[in-house]
């Protein structure tokens, strides 16, 4: 039988550790056994050559760079020796493989970061656990771009835990900064590599958008994130509405539902909590939902109608159709409105009818009138 060999690599015998760590760790041995000689040389230089320390120190650091300005030189058979055997064959040889190893540190960090295997000392990031079944690019560079619009998170890290993109994220998500980690919301090891409990936000979003199923891998990452008390940081997508008092108990902080043509709804509740369940109730007639009057406006100004409908209970004016049929947001309060039609944030389950409206405008009309003959009464006196 043959005798075991040696391997050829080092690295080979320790394939249980992380390769960025073994060659990190030889390289520090590299430059400590490089640094010995080097003292060495400049020790014996500076005793067997008319040299000062510093001439001596410079002699050894241009010889071990190859540069060799000639400036000085070894004039003794004890320096011109220790030259050749320290410098020339081992320093020289040790700074080869120390650029070598460093060479193969960069391919290799390089090829774990765009295969989604390389950790990051993060800090106050989000991280987004899964990818939307269909459209998942475009959902992730909406998300992104709508989230750094927002003063303070302009430059917030984002970073993806999902097993997709195993060759790397698309070009158009790598240019807006993100970064992913190849691995499964449900691993312990893979939560910790995205420094889950360092997140300033966790988005938990659905695995299939259309299967009620995936509320159970939801359920059990929201349970893991719940164990470590995240659960007030988590945001997390649940398909049926009848599970949500699941996740309760577990300290999510947020809840809603899987929109993906609309991920503003996910932003919001990064940046401005409690505005989502808002935004999902415009979507599903639930409890309010905005509906247009065909009204004809040309005596109020905009506070006036505001006020008019709140004090009557029927809702919140959002916006008002100008006579060129466009939609108006947010017009001048003071400002008289001439228009063809309201829209009011009204509830669902009892809207109120066009004809309830217009009471609702005359009567604020005559109280208008009534405030303003008052004041003329006043002024008089």
């Amino acid at each position: 039988m043959l005798r075991d060999r040696r391997p050829l690599n080092p690295e080979h015998q320790l394939a249980h550790l992380p390769m960025a760590s073994i060659i990190r760790s030889r390289m520090k041995r590299l430059f400590l056994i490089l640094g010995g000689l080097m003292v060495c040389q400049v020790l014996i230089l500076w005793s067997v050559e008319p040299l000062s320390l510093f001439e001596a120190a410079w002699l050894t650091m241009t010889t071990v760079v190859t540069v060799g300005y000639g400036d000085y030189a070894p004039q003794t058979v004890v320096g011109r020796l220790s030259t050749i055997a320290l410098m020339f064959v081992a320093a020289i040889t040790l700074l080869t493989l120390i650029v070598s190893d460093f060479i193969e540190y960069r391919f290799y960090r390089r090829e774990r970061i765009v295969t989604g295997r390389w950790i990051y000392p993060m800090k106050d990031h989000i991280v987004i656990i899964n990818t939307p079944r269909h459209g998942g690019e475009q959902y992730f560079m909406r998300i992104a771009k709508q989230i750094r619009a927002v003063p303070e998170y302009h430059s917030i890290p984002i970073q993806i835990l999902t097993r997709q993109y195993p060759n790397g994220l698309p070009p158009e998500l790598t240019d807006l900064g993100l970064i992913h980690y190849h691995g499964s919301g449900s691993d312990p090891e893979a939560l910790r590599a995205v420094h889950a409990g360092d997140a300033k936000h966790i988005l938990l979003l659905a695995a299939d958008e259309s299967d009620p199923h995936s509320d159970s891998l939801t359920f059990d990452i929201a349970h893991r994130l719940s164990e470590a008390n995240l659960g007030g940081r988590v945001i997390a997508e649940v398909v049926r509405d009848e599970n949500r008092s699941r996740f309760q108990p577990l300290g999510i902080r947020t809840v809603i539902r899987p929109v993906r043509t609309y991920p503003e709804i996910m932003v919001k509740a990064v940046v401005a909590p409690g505005s989502e369940r808002v935004l999902e109730d415009l979507f599903n007639y639930e409890q309010d939902h905005p509906h247009r009057y065909d009204i004809v406006l040309d005596d109020l100004n905009w506070a006036d109608i505001v006020s008019a409908l709140i004090r009557h209970g029927i809702g919140t004016a959002l916006a008002y159709i100008n006579g060129d049929g466009e939609v108006i947001c947010h017009p001048p309060v003071d400002e008289e409105i001439e228009g063809k039609g309201l829209i009011v944030l009204v509830k669902s389950q009892d809207t109120p009818t066009v004809a309830v409206v217009e009471e609702a405008l005359d009567r604020y009309r005559q109280f208008v009138a009534k405030w303003h003959e008052m004041q003329e009464r006043a002024g008089n006196t």
